[in-house]
């Protein structure tokens, strides 16, 4: 069998050339970083996780009308996806205080914000990712503002839909992360959302307890990493047993290792 060729490394995935033209297909690593890579490790069985938890939310993300770039889960760690141009911007969407919005204006973390915020970052390691405005991604050419309109206009469509679907299952829609990217047609293009969505790129708490299910236990050393994402995909029914449960995994363990 003929080695596939690497189109793109990244910090969590791989992409690769696919079986078609146009095509791609997305590999899902277990390493983690955080702290624009300054911190690296692994959280074992994390692209298995994130593979079955984006393939998830994107196939149900396109019964509501939302156009992605996912076609389908080919193995454990790997999806056929639609290639496209990535547009260079992050989208933040922020529905509570959390992270670098706590710590830029001082708002303790956990405040309900009294509307959902999105934020702009420019894609830049080397920058470390700074936030844009709209006049900024205008002035250099990174996105049209109809482009920007589509990305507003999913952004808070994909919200309104992901804080449904984790409330529904016990857990807190704090905020998250998304990527987009342009397909061509002929001479048109149009936005699509890209990347993926998994607790590597939202963060998630569990309603009743507080507890994070998502990478800041990386981040901030809270241990109990791996079950923690484990725990999200057995809430949306991806893993088997207890499904209808909302109880939180017991992290005092990870807590006492740390001496707290």
């Amino acid at each position: 069998m003929a080695r596939r060729r690497q189109i793109y490394e990244g910090k969590a995935k791989i992409l690769y050339e696919g079986p078609e033209p146009g095509t791609l297909i997305q590999y899902f690593k277990d390493d983690a970083t955080a702290f624009n890579a300054q911190k690296r490790g692994t959280i074992s069985g994390k692209g298995v996780i994130n593979n079955r938890i984006s393939e998830h939310i994107f196939t149900s993300l396109a019964t509501i009308g939302v156009p992605t770039h996912f076609i389908r889960r080919v193995n454990m760690r790997e999806q056929l996806i639609r290639q496209c141009e990535i547009v260079p911007i992050e989208v933040v969407v922020r529905n509570v205080a959390a992270g670098s919005l706590s710590k830029r204006l001082g708002i303790e973390e956990g405040t309900q914000l009294p509307r959902t915020i999105i934020e702009y970052y420019l894609k830049d390691d080397a920058l470390g990712d700074p936030m844009v405005a709209d006049e900024h991604i205008a002035c250099f050419g990174w996105a049209t503002q109809d482009e920007m309109n589509d990305i507003a206009d999913m952004a808070i469509r994909v919200n309104d839909f992901m804080a449904g679907l984790f409330a529904a299952i016990g857990i807190r829609l704090v905020d998250f992360k998304l990527e987009f990217g342009r397909v061509w047609e002929n001479d048109y293009s149009r936005i699509i959302l890209a990347d993926e969505i998994s607790p590597d790129g939202c963060r998630l708490w569990d309603m009743r307890s507080g507890e994070k299910l998502d990478k800041d236990r990386f981040r901030q050393n809270l241990g109990g990493e791996a079950e923690a994402y484990q725990e999200v995909a057995r809430r949306l029914g991806l893993l088997e047993g207890q499904e209808g449960e909302n109880a939180v995994l017991d992290f005092d363990s990870h807590r006492k290792k740390r001496g707290r």
